[in-house]
């Protein structure tokens, strides 16, 4: 009888395998090119192959995970969790082997290439009328012939000196009051929050004598990295920014993997909201420290996410986003004290949650909406946020509609055969000369193309590692440029004539880009037939939403657009629309909008209007539900040839000499050819 090995999945890179009964997840990891640091050589002394068991059933992959499929802990590691500590939950890969079906998360801090997360704010000049302000007040002492408590002659001296009256405060305001008036010898900075729920104001903080510091969090929950910029109120300085992988992957890469197992796993909601709060508990630690501030002096958050985060950090259980109707909880915008959300900020902080617009268009779109502006705009402006759905909305200040598209992860590197995150030694840019078919690349850490002499030290540290979302879209592109893929995504198997770049593989082809290092210690980087379709699903998916709502709207061209997110704001826009990723405009027309759904949080942090404005904006926004829409289905099998089987590129090939029709016959369902033809 044949021994059953089990399987074995590694989050957040996707890769698996299966492997004997005994083997150290560290080797298991090694084998598979899973990124996992290590010093020592498995011996349980640096602590850096630290991971993470999944617990519960994970449909996605087809496999329930437990600690009880891994060895108990030895010996050696329980002398490094007495000597240095494991945090709770973690094991360590050298030392822990596997004895049955697995999914295993690598936390950021045990990855080699950490994550390079491109979130970061732009200058964008915002308007500044923050809600939560500062107010130095000299306040009455007490008088015997004049009785009154110390609070009345707090909102006493805030009405008389600040014009500001209706106050009212939390008990632990009031229980801290007295030491802190005779402390400041009756000269005291109040802070005070104008938006709270009910109308009013709201004292939030006390400091004795003269204090000018207050910061908000504008925040990003992606589904996958997490953007914080930790901003001065009253100013509207980024003074510091940080991001951090979103640690619920280890549940799920995409939402609904995420979704499903909160269905399958009763109490799972719970285990992602707390997993979410910790992160951003974590952020605020990280800004506060690089801003050299105290967590007391951030008396706001403003929050954006698409519907699943944005439930999940509610503390709400997303299932019935899972499925139709995806009905949310609540779409309108929230207000509430900060520590309802377990952030441990100033105890009297506030926090803000942007409404969302449907049930898969969420608050990070509205972000979007309030940074890019398209309901102020005459001219139609298409505006995408690119991520594993994508979210776009499309209009003027006559009409808007917004729509959600199922990209998945493939635009991130996920379920690309060579594809990674974006993170040192990925490759992000490369060309392909079409008469050599040869490559030329630069990867994320250098500045040398691959052919510029110094390259090779230059990455000698990093090497070349894989191909990260933008890399890939360039390369699919480039290679219909030169001919080595037609119209319809199929490898031309005849190239090999001219180039060894171009192998078989199986009944299909692929283009090598980079062959391994002599000393092997690089994977072969190499773009494969499944790639080109898995981007050209992804790619068509974003194309038949745009056009959808093209139609709504009866137009046939859109006059700018604007490409946000992480993925969005690094992609070449020449590249995205050779690809058919996005319509025909005029180039100069296509800007990437950097992360505009955290410049719309610092918009609603830094300007109480913005809150009214974009709550306003959001009810007159035109939801159109993608998968009951029946020419969704023919937009999408149009929009998977490159760029596109029928619609014409004016713009475009006025700026790039687009490749002549080509025609491969296959017989394979693969896409690999038998014979082939050729048409000018």
């Amino acid at each position: 009888m044949t021994e059953f090995n089990p399987l074995i999945v590694f989050t957040p890179s996707g890769k698996r395998g299966r492997f004997a009964p005994g083997t150290p997840v560290l080797q298991a990891a090694r084998a598979l090119g899973v990124d996992i640091d290590s010093v020592c050589g498995g011996r349980a002394i640096c602590g850096r192959c630290q991971i993470t068991v999944g617990e519960g059933e994970f449909a996605k992959h087809g496999i329930t995970s437990t600690a009880s499929h891994v060895t108990g802990i030895s010996r050696v590691e329980e002398r490094y969790d007495k000597i240095r500590g494991l945090p709770a939950g973690r094991r360590l890969s050298c030392q822990t082997c596997i004895t049955g079906d697995l999914v295993i998360d690598v936390p950021p801090e045990s990855q080699v290439h950490k994550q390079v997360v491109r979130k970061e704010a732009d200058t964008r000049a915002i308007a500044l009328d923050p809600s939560t302000r500062l107010c130095f007040i000299e306040v009455e002492e007490p008088d015997m012939h004049k009785p009154s408590s110390d609070l009345e002659r707090v909102y006493k001296a805030l009405k008389e000196q600040w014009g500001i009256d209706n106050i009212s405060c939390d008990l632990a305001i009031i229980a801290n009051l007295q030491k802190t008036l005779r402390k400041g010898e009756w000269k005291i900075t109040a802070a005070v929050f104008s938006r709270a729920p009910g109308g009013g104001n709201r004292l939030v903080a006390t400091w004795p004598g003269f204090h000018d510091k207050a910061f908000g969090l504008a925040v990003d929950v992606g589904s996958t990295t997490i953007a914080a910029h930790l901003t001065n109120l009253s100013t509207g300085e980024v003074i510091a920014s940080a991001g951090l992988m979103n640690p619920q992957i280890r549940f799920g890469e995409d939402l609904m993997s995420r979704v499903s197992y909160v269905m399958m796993n009763p109490g799972g909601e719970k285990e992602m909201t707390a997993a979410i709060r910790q992160a951003l508990n974590t952020l605020a630690e990280e800004t506060s420290r690089q801003g050299a501030i105290a967590l007391s002096d951030i008396l706001e958050v403003v929050l954006v996410g698409n519907p699943v985060m944005h439930h999940l950090f509610l503390g709400i259980d997303p299932t019935e986003l899972g499925g139709a109707p995806f009905a949310l909880a609540t779409g309108l915008a929230i207000t509430c004290p900060a520590h309802e959300l377990d952030l441990h900020l100033n105890p009297g902080a506030w926090a803000y949650v942007l409404p969302c617009i449907a049930g898969h268009v969420g608050a990070d779109t509205a972000g979007v909406v309030l940074s890019e502006a398209p309901h102020e705009q005459d001219e139609i402006m298409l505006a995408v946020d690119v991520g594993t759905n994508a979210e776009i909305v499309l209009g003027s200040r006559a009409r808007l509609l917004a729509c959600s598209s199922p990209t998945g992860p493939a635009f991130e590197g996920a379920q690309i055969s060579s594809g990674q995150r974006a993170a040192p030694g990925a490759i992000e840019r490369i060309r392909i000369d079409p008469e050599t078919l040869e490559p030329r690349y630069k990867v994320i850490g250098c500045d040398k193309w691959s052919d510029e002499d110094g390259f090779e030290e230059a990455i000698s540290q990093s090497g070349v590692t894989g191909i990260c979302g933008s890399g890939i879209i360039e390369a699919v592109a480039e290679m219909y440029l030169a001919g080595i893929i037609n119209q319809d995504g199929l490898i031309d198997g005849s190239m090999s004539a001219r180039t060894p770049r171009v192998e078989a593989h199986g009944r299909t082809f692929n283009y090598v880009i980079r062959s391994p290092r002599p000393d092997g210690n690089e994977p072969l980087i190499r773009i494969t037939q499944n790639d080109v379709r898995a981007i050209q699903l992804a790619k068509a998916a974003l194309y038949a939403g745009i056009r959808l709502l093209m139609d709504k709207l009866g137009i046939e061209q859109v006059d700018k657009i604007r490409l946000a997110g992480a993925f969005g704001s690094h992609i070449d826009v020449k590249y995205a629309m050779i690809l058919g990723l996005i319509p025909d405009c005029d180039l100069s027309k296509v800007q990437s909008a950097g992360n505009a759904a955290g410049t719309g949080a610092r918009i609603a942090l830094l300007n109480a209007g913005a809150r009214n404005e974009i709550e306003a904006v959001v009810r007159r926004i035109e939801k159109i539900e993608t998968a009951v829409e029946p020419l969704f289905q023919q937009h999408f099998v149009e929009a998977m040839a490159i760029p596109h089987k029928t619609a014409i590129f004016p713009n475009l090939s006025a700026a790039v000499t687009l490749p002549p029709i080509k025609e491969i016959v296959s017989t394979s369902d693969e896409g690999g050819e038998r014979r082939r033809r050729r048409r000018s």
